[in-house]
């Protein structure tokens, strides 16, 4: 369900207010000093915050640590809620037990896209064809959850020395397709022995935006992983490398690159400037499965680090704009957010 219909069937059933506080910081510094949480180890992105009656508070946020890894995997357990009231000297703590705080499917405000982008120039085609198919199948079992949700997809495409992208599968939550269209690879497939790296990068990164600029027309909020794999450096010189670093710059905050390199005649040092977010490399076609499976664990960690979460707030309709923090736990760390929300219309019991 798209978030624009979502939020108004709220709106006209559970007469919904929304309060955006997109892209808030989520270090503890700046928290209220009287919580006393400390060093900040984990930092929370607010993308969107809103309320439903009779008293639910819905907050979808994203969590990273300090190095701009992602953080997924937390459940309701890994957070608490703190409220301050007109009538509050300092933040009080919701009880999770009473306030049925808990993780919810973000599945309907949500979407991550997927592009894996393979060099099938001949080098590739000629000699480690077998070896690429069977780590992109891998690849896409490990991305991708086994039963189809529109939270999830994914495209592929590929590029030789010509000025274009080539797609190979759309983008689908089908597994089957994506093998498919894996297996359709033969060493035929193309015709230009040439290699246009910075030309794949370039479309792929607007492809990636116009994506994310799709969704986020239809109010679904999305992200969006690229990752590329080569054997080598741009040959095609048809664009330089600045001008791919800059497309990779540009692109909105919620894209993740990634870079697989495969052999030593690949520019690791550039590789890893285009994967911001990861860059491996593969000395032989034997460690190709293994580095591509690398990098589906930081795909799949990327899209599973936004979190939808909710609980029923005490406060109650006249009690106004009341400040709300959420901290975040990972084993020994820790950070926190602070937003607000308006409990206009507030009354007791919680959907």
């Amino acid at each position: 369900m798209k978030l624009k219909l979502f939020l108004l069937a709220l709106a006209l059933l559970t007469l919904c207010s929304a309060c955006s506080t997109r892209d808030d910081d989520g270090t503890t510094d700046g928290i209220d000093n009287c919580l006393n949480f400390g060093e900040s180890q984990l930092n929370i992105t607010i993308q969107e915050s809103f309320t439903s009656l009779p008293s639910k508070v819905s907050v979808f946020f994203k969590v990273n640590d300090n190095d701009g890894n992602a953080v997924p995997g937390l459940i309701g357990s890994n957070f608490r809620v703190f409220e301050k009231g007109r009538n509050d000297d300092c933040f009080n703590q919701i009880s999770s037990a009473e306030s049925s705080a808990d993780i919810s499917s973000n599945a309907q405000i949500f979407t991550n896209t997927t592009f894996l982008v393979l060099d099938l120039s001949n080098s590739v085609l000629s000699g480690s064809l077998p070896e690429l198919k069977q780590a992109s199948i891998s690849f896409i079992n490990n991305v991708m959850p086994t039963t189809p949700t529109d939270a999830k997809k994914m495209g592929i495409y590929w590029f030789d020395g010509k000025d274009e992208l080539h797609l190979l599968q759309p983008v689908t939550n089908v597994v089957a397709d994506l093998e498919a269209a894996i297996e359709s690879i033969s060493t035929d497939i193309s015709d230009d022995p040439s290699t246009d790296l910075y030309g794949a990068i370039i479309k792929s990164a607007e492809i990636a935006n116009a994506t994310i600029d799709a969704f986020e027309g239809q109010d679904i909020f999305a992200a969006a992983a690229v990752v590329l794999f080569t054997d080598g450096t741009d040959q095609a010189a048809r664009y330089t490398k600045a001008q791919a670093l800059n497309s990779v710059r540009n692109s909105d905050e919620n894209i993740s690159y990634f870079t697989i390199g495969l052999g030593s005649e690949i520019d690791q040092s550039t590789l890893s400037d285009i994967g911001v977010s990861g860059s491996v490399v593969a000395s032989d076609t034997q460690e190709l499965e293994q580095v591509f499976n690398q990098v589906s664990d930081n795909v799949a960690g990327q899209a599973n680090s936004f979190y939808l979460f909710e609980y029923c707030s005490p406060k109650r309709d006249g009690s106004g704009r009341n400040e709300l923090v959420i901290q975040a736990f990972d084993q020994d760390r820790q950070g926190a957010v602070e937003t607000s929300f308006d409990a206009t219309g507030f009354t007791g019991g919680c959907q």
